[in-house]
């Protein structure tokens, strides 16, 4: 860790001192996201007040996943002091690109229409589908294809969402499938015995299991989703989003979450907020899965 920590100060001298460089040349030239954040020690991050991504903790400062592995990804570089905004989730890349704020750090996904208005930094996680059954899990269900075999199995899921699309793409049936309102209502089907499991994506079973008032339950590990013709599972990648512009910005990130894939940081990070194994990202960069390439 030591070492890893002089060779990033290192780097981020001889950076300072190019960009110093570089300004002196030109005196004219605008200031990029980059040397600011660099020169004030400072960044500011927009987040949807979601758990496990990026909420407004103790004190005030922002906690969750994506907050911290900025927090800890910008901290050898001098940048301590991390600002946030809470908006909705829907306004997060509009706001990015209005210049609310400079990063966007609260669970948002890779996908190509998103790589088009902005830069993503390469995947932190990978974010599949999750069960929840009864404790014991009575059926021993630990996939799509066991529920779709055993014709006791019912399964819930919210309507309209990717996970009940992913589960009859595994041959779920029809019959087998109880579509509900929201969230809520999923999960009080399974605790009132409507169903036998219920599917979501794995943070926000990770964040059901963190509330005291469902009890009972249990996340199904391990267990498999709908598995596409390539061979991968089907999941979403999430990442840090950069303005396309600061592109030099995504680039030093970029740095630092490798290093923090290394060095087991990101591991910790992840285990603090309940991911694990099965959340690890495959090595595919930003570019792959822009290109849809994963």
């Amino acid at each position: 860790m030591a070492l890893i920590r002089s060779k990033v100060s290192l780097r981020v001298a001889f950076a300072a001192a190019a960009l110093m460089a570089v300004s002196a040349a030109d005196p004219a030239r605008a200031e990029t996201t980059s040397e600011r954040v660099l020169r004030d020690k400072k960044l500011s991050i927009g987040i949807h007040n979601r758990t496990p991504w990026g909420i407004r903790g103790p004190g005030g400062q922002a906690t969750g996943f994506h907050p911290d592995l900025v927090r800890a990804a910008f901290a050898p570089l001098g940048v301590t002091t991390i600002e946030f905004t809470i908006t909705d989730f829907g306004a997060l890349i509009p706001g990015l690109i209005a210049n609310r704020f400079d990063v966007v750090a609260s669970g948002l996904g890779i996908t190509p229409e998103r790589c088009k208005v902005v830069a993503f930094s390469n995947p932190d996680m990978s974010i599949g589908d999750a069960i929840l059954v009864r404790k014991g899990n009575p059926l021993g269900l630990h996939s799509y294809k066991d529920i779709a075999a055993n014709p006791k199995a019912r399964l819930g899921a919210s309507r309209g969402s990717a996970n009940a699309r992913n589960a009859t793409l595994s041959g779920v049936r029809e019959s087998q499938l109880l579509l509900f309102q929201n969230t809520e209502a999923t999960v009080s089907a399974l605790t009132a015995g409507r169903v036998e499991a219920v599917t979501f994506s794995a943070p926000t079973a990770i964040g059901l299991l963190e509330d005291p008032n469902i009890t009972g339950v249990e996340r199904v590990s391990p267990f498999t989703g709908f598995i596409k013709p390539n061979g991968r599972e089907n999941a979403l990648y999430s990442a840090i989003a950069f303005r396309a512009s600061d592109g030099d910005l995504r680039d030093i990130y970029n740095k630092r979450l490798a290093e923090m894939k290394a060095d087991g940081t990101l591991a910790e990070i992840m285990k603090k907020y309940g991911f694990g194994d099965a959340e690890k990202a495959p090595d595919l960069t930003e570019q792959q899965i822009c290109r849809g390439e994963d």
